[in-house]
């Protein structure tokens, strides 16, 4: 399979340019009815005994603009620490940025380590304190490159269920969520968990062409806690559906999977990449938005809808549903392949 197979011709007039208010009034596709909903009607097409899978991740705000020494601006946008001081970013441009080359950032200094390679790198980050907490104070939220509205409170771009700072980019199917589809949810006998994945470079990468084979995908860091191993367990025994609210909760859940349809609490690294063929070992059902044309999140949902993704992707855009980050939802209940891997 081509890179180019997983394409598809995505409007500019469909990306979604403003957040939605209530959350919850989004729309909802459903693969095995194909059929429109609202978001807050969720709680009413699940079945007591489910249990959903949240990301637990917060956006850090990580996006910075410097200016090297020749006086030329750089925009940084930090994905990760990779040791004491070190950092993987995202510089742009990045043409004439080399090893060595100084951007200072008020009264931070970011010393480049390596050569850029498709503008990623990595780099030395000097501040007095703490690095966090600096980030926190002087940075901005990094919004999706093709998003060019405005979010008057920054934190739309959170999820309520962001507690743990790590990510480049939010869990975007839970920013449909409110108190109110969880008021509904407990109401019904449908329970959350949580696990937590730092989203990095990857979710909005587009593939290089070539066979999908050829892509590298990027380590992300993940936790899942032994409450949410045990929720699942309690959920196998019950028979309800483990359902992963966004394609960040799926390769984790999939990362970690054990015998029986279970996960293993604990933390580690996932660099999976889940393609067309890929067999389930946990994950019943998917929660998700609308993904750009040739990234490894298309390539994710065609795993789990079989060449059907291509039409219901159409048919979506022909009923005017509003494209990725702030854009409306899907949920896979029908997924390819049968029942999880026992």
């Amino acid at each position: 399979m081509l890179a180019a197979d997983f394409h598809y011709d995505l409007p500019e007039g469909a990306i979604a340019q403003a957040a939605i208010e209530p959350r919850d009034t989004s729309r909802l596709l459903v693969t095995s009815t194909e059929a429109d909903h609202a978001f807050y009607e969720l709680p009413e097409l699940l079945n007591r005994g489910d249990l959903l899978v949240v990301n637990r991740t917060r956006v850090r705000a990580a996006r910075f603009t410097g200016t090297k020494s020749t006086g030329g601006a750089v925009e940084v946008l930090l994905l990760r620490p990779v040791g004491p001081g070190r950092w993987e970013a995202l510089l742009r441009p990045s043409r004439r940025v080399r090893p060595g080359t100084e951007i200072l950032i008020g009264e931070a200094k970011v010393t480049i380590l390596t050569m850029p390679e498709r503008g990623l790198a990595t780099l030395e980050l000097s501040v007095e304190g703490d690095a966090e907490s600096w980030i926190e104070e002087s940075g901005q939220v990094p919004l999706p490159p093709y998003f060019r509205g405005r979010l008057d409170d920054p934190d739309r771009y959170q999820t309520i269920f962001a507690s743990s700072t790590g990510s480049a980019a939010a869990p975007t199917a839970a920013l449909h969520f409110t108190d109110r589809v969880l008021g509904g949810l407990a109401e019904g006998g449908v329970q959350v968990t949580e696990v937590e994945l730092d989203i990095g470079l990857d979710t909005f990468r587009p593939m290089a062409e070539g066979p999908i084979g050829d892509h590298e995908m990027h380590s992300e860091r993940f936790t899942i806690p032994v409450a949410a191993a045990e929720a699942i367990a309690a959920t196998r025994e019950r028979s309800g559906r483990v359902i992963a609210v966004g394609t960040t909760v799926m390769r984790t859940l999939e990362t970690g999977a054990v015998s029986g349809g279970r996960v293993a609490g604990g933390e580690g690294h996932s660099e999976l990449f889940i393609t067309p063929g890929y067999r389930r070992r946990v994950v019943d059902a998917l929660l998700t938005n609308f993904h750009a044309p040739g990234t490894t999140l298309v390539v994710l949902i065609a795993a789990l809808l079989g060449p059907r993704w291509r039409r219901l992707y159409e048919s979506a855009l022909e009923r005017d549903y509003r494209f990725l980050s702030f854009g409306d939802a899907m949920f896979i209940d029908d997924p390819v392949g049968g029942p999880v891997i026992p």
